[in-house]
């Protein structure tokens, strides 16, 4: 690929009022007024002062910037440029919006999860969000550690992270997650808290946990519903919290000597070998020749009165013989073990599994330091909050859109949406009586994804029988 004419002969300016950058955001915003997020915002967020006015006016300008790719206060102004105010009304200036965060309480900020909530279940409704939910669903919960550096960042603190494997101290702030997710859906975010740097990973988390079973109920999820969680949640607390919601708790389990002792317990003739990376099909035994074997055995987690028992599923690897290129072979097989307590209805190997795939939250703590979450962009702890809570809310809106485009798309990432269904340029053309056009460009690569995304968010409802 070369350029077809001399670097002399090439000119740019920037002065077409009939062009946009991010066409993409028409069907998405359709979409969420058509769930009526303006009007949830306007009902049930109240914040104080003047700089709080008209929250159903800035909250949906807030998550359409976050959509657009927006990842500080600042970026927000990507929604004023060319034919943005014809096309959009009640557009503010990133001051504007940032003085509204500002004003923010952490009352406010619960408010706002209440508005995702209820979003939510209203997208549910609308696209195939999550397919598969009347049979199984999954509620994860996981934290991260958001790294910061203004000196005068409320509440910032020192937590622990994980940076390349290895855990590291990093000031920053502390943001609770829990998803919701199926088989065959990849997951949205049913509940956020935002909390100090210093906090301890279960500080919370089981409050947050019964609201998100909840939440996962309004949104459809009727079958059985696991809630997942690593061992930093691991607690009767939180178990209970879960069971207590009506929902299955899975949850790592901290390799303290009363689960060491459980897990000696289990007699050698009760491991069974699972399919694992580098396992090898034994047609004569009809079963898997594996490096990973796992067992069962009942368990009770107790804490300050409380008592929980379930089932431990216990998973065990072969420990990796370091010095085997040297010729110097085992002596004896030495095992590392993953512990998981439960009370998943499925068998054993099916719990195992089902819990495995807890990982795929990290799925999105990803799209969120690849999107809106690459910042805390306030001094102000509650709007960083609030921040958190619009994150979410425009992280469910884009999976919605991209479940409404394709079956690929339901499940791609966000800067992968971003790219090919809102960073489309158009241009705008009026005619007839107040009828506007988006011309995009021809041949692009994903016209049949944007057209069924533009054809279900923006075209009229089809009409039922009376």
């Amino acid at each position: 690929m070369r350029l077809l004419h001399s670097l002399a002969k090439i000119h740019a300016t920037f002065d077409d009022p009939n062009l946009v950058s991010r066409a993409g955001l028409v069907p998405v915003m359709a979409l969420a007024q058509r769930a009526g997020l303006g009007a949830l915002a306007g009902e049930h967020v109240r914040p104080v002062g003047l700089c709080g006015a008209n929250p159903a006016v800035k909250v949906p300008g807030i998550v359409a910037g976050m959509v657009g790719g927006a990842d500080s206060i600042d970026d927000l102004d990507l929604l004023r440029h060319g034919a943005m105010p014809s096309l959009f009304g009640g557009v503010r200036a990133p001051s504007t919006l940032g003085s509204f965060l500002r004003s923010f309480t952490w009352g406010n900020v619960l408010q706002l999860g209440r508005v995702n909530r209820l979003l939510l279940a209203d997208l549910a409704r609308r696209a195939p969000l999550l397919p598969g939910r009347e049979v199984l669903a999954f509620v994860d919960v996981d934290s991260q550690q958001k790294r910061v550096y203004g000196h005068k960042k409320q509440g910032a603190g020192f937590g622990h992270t994980k940076i390349q494997g290895k855990s590291v101290l990093v000031r920053g702030l502390n943001a609770l997650a829990a998803t919701i997710s199926t088989p065959l859906a990849a997951p949205v975010i049913a509940a956020t808290r935002l909390r100090g740097g210093s906090a301890g990973s279960a500080r919370g988390a089981a409050s947050l946990a019964r609201q998100a079973v909840h939440t996962a109920r309004d949104a459809g999820c009727t079958g059985t519903l696991v809630a997942r969680a690593d061992s930093a949640f691991y607690s009767a607390a939180f178990a209970g919290a879960v069971r207590a919601a009506g929902a299955y708790f899975s949850v790592t389990v901290q390799m303290n000597p009363h689960v060491q002792a459980a897990i000696a317990a289990i007699g050698e003739d009760a491991w069974t070998p699972i399919r694992y990376p580098r396992a090898i099909w034994d047609d004569q035994l009809g079963c898997w020749v594996s490096d990973a074997e796992v067992a069962e055995i009942g368990y009770t987690a107790s804490k300050k009165g409380q008592a929980i028992t379930a089932r431990l599923i216990v998973r065990r690897v072969k420990d990796l013989n370091r010095k085997a290129g040297d010729g110097q072979d085992e002596l004896f097989t030495v095992w590392r073990y993953h512990a998981v307590f439960t009370d998943s209805p499925f068998q054993t190997l099916q719990a195992e599994a089902h819990h495995r795939d807890h990982a795929v939250v990290e799925q999105v703590l990803a799209d969120w330091t690849d999107g809106p979450m690459a910042h805390m962009p306030s001094g102000s702890f509650p709007a960083n909050a609030a921040w958190l809570a619009l994150a979410a809310i425009s992280h469910n809106l884009l999976r919605a859109a991209g479940s409404l485009a394709s079956l690929a798309y339901a499940k791609a990432r966000g800067a992968t949406l971003r790219r090919d269904l809102i960073d489309v340029a158009a241009r705008t053309a009026r005619h007839g009586r107040g009828e506007i056009t988006l011309h995009l460009p021809e041949g692009w690569h994903r016209q049949a994804e944007w057209m069924n995304l533009f054809d279900a968010a923006c075209r009229p409802p089809p009409a039922r029988a009376a």
